[in-house]
């Protein structure tokens, strides 16, 4: 299983800005130290929270000391931009960082940056699904190609200069489980990013949806690989589940209640459609949204009910978040890489199996007793075969 983070990045209008950006970029450097497989970051124009405008850049400079993680767009809103410059962009970056790049697209989930784009809402899916045919034929034709869509006319294009993966780059999309975006990414065989917790009332439920994107594979020919899938949910550890609790309670909270309530609006955040919305506690958001906030064993449990309810996943992906000092953060995600993902990498099996069997040998007297007078004399009074020597 791989494990990676996505990244809004969200920071306090209030905090120096050169000095949050300077900690994300160290952020991603200590998730390549602890063994994370993948790093992605989101773009965002507005509200002041997110404020990464152009996230390959904070790639291209990560990848010059993170030089083993995957590194990739959560996501690129693609109804800003022109698809040329997208395809050309992220080929060059695929370059600079010898094929470790991946393109997230997605129409754009922040409301105020098409506001700010002038852009329809109902526009947005429509253009993002224009730019990707526009891009992949891009990344894929070494020949000039000529396209005339509804929102961009291209003729006889080329790039100068293709992915360094071949054919092409791997493309990624999010998904809260519509039956739209399923196909998107059996169309494309991308990445795909589904929420943990419950989505929209008419979402396909997260046990399905990997079959969704199979059924609709059939009609494009395609094959998108279950490897490519990562449910992605927020994670705190701590080494009492109630220290994770109150480590995470106040920071999380303000999230929700001063920075979400405001860009949307709390009825996807409520229990019940009568509840007030500054009566929504702590604990009712990390049930809905299956959130992990406990220990390592915690985490352990509830990543093997995801595992079972789904059939499987190629990988969970933890959101940022900045709920507490950067001491508790850190320790955090250092208690997940030390016992929660080697649980699923397979990494601590031997090990395990090796401790069960001491453990039965000792209760069986089969260990020599080493603390007497070394002799090799089992604690039955039996001597050993082999003589142990201090």
């Amino acid at each position: 299983m791989k494990f990676a983070f996505f990244m809004m990045p969200l920071h306090t209008p209030n905090e120096n800005p050169s000095l949050a950006f300077e900690r994300d970029i160290d952020m991603i450097n200590y998730a390549e130290k602890l063994g994370f497989d993948e790093y992605f970051i989101g773009e965002h124009h507005s509200a002041a929270w997110e404020n990464m405008p152009t996230p390959e850049l904070v790639l291209a400079k990560a990848s010059a000391t993170a030089t083993r993680i995957r590194l990739g767009t959560g996501v690129v809103s693609l109804p800003f931009h022109h698809p040329f410059h997208v395809a050309e962009r992220f080929a060059f970056l695929d370059h600079l960082t010898r094929g470790r790049t991946v393109l997230g697209v997605g129409p754009s989930g922040l409301p105020t940056d098409p506001q700010r784009f002038k852009i329809p809402p109902k526009d947005l899916n429509a253009m993002m699904r224009e730019s990707t045919d526009i891009i992949v034929k891009l990344l894929e034709s070494p020949d000039p190609i000529s396209y005339d869509g509804k929102y961009w006319t291209i003729d006889k294009m080329a790039l100068q200069l293709r992915s360094y993966q071949q054919p092409r780059l791997k493309l990624a999309t999010p998904s809260a489980g519509s039956k739209r975006s399923l196909d998107f990414v059996a169309q494309y065989e991308m990445m795909m990013f589904s929420i943990a917790g419950s989505g929209p009332p008419d979402s396909v439920p997260l046990a399905r949806q990997w079959d969704e994107v199979v059924d609709a594979s059939a009609k494009y020919g395609t094959s998108p690989n279950k490897d490519d899938w990562r449910v992605v949910t927020y994670i705190h550890l701590a080494d009492t589940r109630e220290e994770a609790f109150e480590q995470a309670r106040h920071g999380a909270v303000r999230d929700v209640h001063n920075y979400f309530y405001t860009i949307n609006t709390p009825r996807s955040w409520l229990i019940r459609p009568d509840q007030n919305p500054a009566d929504l506690t702590f604990e009712e958001i990390v049930g809905k949204r299956r959130w992990i906030i406990g220990t390592p064993d915690d985490a352990i449990e509830q990543i093997e009910e995801i595992v079972e309810e789904t059939g499987g996943i190629g990988g969970l992906m933890l959101t940022t978040h900045e709920w507490m000092p950067m001491r508790h953060v850190m320790y955090s995600q250092e208690l997940f890489a030390r016992y929660v993902m080697p649980r699923f990498r397979g990494h601590t099996a031997d090990l395990e199996r090796e401790w069960e069997r001491t453990k039965q040998d000792r209760s069986q007297g089969r260990i020599p007793n080493i603390t007497g007078p070394n002799d090799g004399t089992l604690d039955d009074g039996k001597k050993s075969n082999t003589f142990v020597k201090v």
